[in-house]
């Protein structure tokens, strides 16, 4: 089973708990529906962060205050501004869906958040090989919405990447962004390499890591 399903699957909620060959099926049909419609951007823009204390810091005229984004970011001199969408497309076929079938709803809801996370991933290790021949290493993506990074972050942080321009993606006034399946998120750059769970924090069991996302 590859990493993009079992994520489906942590995302339908089953736990520990087994799944049915039905459910696999479905979850794998899902994928081949979602990729057919999907068109996958991304941007990202490197900047300098400039530290005033631990939980304050600068990205050009963006002032961020966040205890768990400064943890994250410690160390880090420079940040990497990310931005990805799978597209319109991906909205239409789960609106359907919403529609016609319910059941079916829940796992395309279920499979394009795996997608999505296993884009980003792609993005993600693109830019980490770039930047490994300078010699610097990338923390883990760390998006408004997470710990006490607010949600609001995410309107300048899609004003410095033009998002709408450059991947079609926009945030209404509630900071819910369009195409929904999209993601905006900071990823610190620092002259050392640190070790980090590949899986990311929810399923990570190292509580004292000074990278962690802390539980909403």
């Amino acid at each position: 089973m590859d990493k993009k399903t079992r994520e489906a699957i942590r995302y339908l909620g089953y736990g520990k708990n087994a799944v049915d060959e039905k459910t696999l099926s479905l979850i794998s049909k899902t994928f081949q529906s979602l990729e057919s419609v999907a068109v996958k951007k991304s941007i990202y823009r490197i900047f300098n962060i400039v530290h005033e204390d631990e939980n304050n810091f600068s990205i050009g005229k963006v002032h961020i205050h966040s205890r768990n984004l400064g943890k994250n970011l410690r160390g880090c001199n420079k940040i990497v501004l990310f931005g990805a969408t799978l597209g319109a497309g991906v909205d239409l076929l789960m609106n359907r869906y919403n529609i016609t079938d319910m059941a079916q709803a829940v796992i395309m809801q279920s499979c394009a958040a795996a997608l999505l996370e296993e884009y980003c991933d792609e993005c993600q290790d693109a830019i980490a090989a770039k930047l490994s021949l300078e010699q610097l290493y990338l923390r883990p993506r760390f998006s408004p919405g997470y710990g006490d990074f607010d949600i609001s972050y995410q309107k300048p942080l899609m004003m410095i990447l033009d998002c709408a321009k450059t991947i079609g993606l926009t945030m209404t006034d509630g900071y819910m962004m369009t195409p929904t399946k999209s993601v905006t998120a900071v990823i610190g750059i620092s002259p050392s390499k640190e070790p980090c769970h590949k899986s990311g924090c929810e399923e990570c069991t190292k509580k004292d890591c000074l990278y962690r996302r802390d539980s909403l």
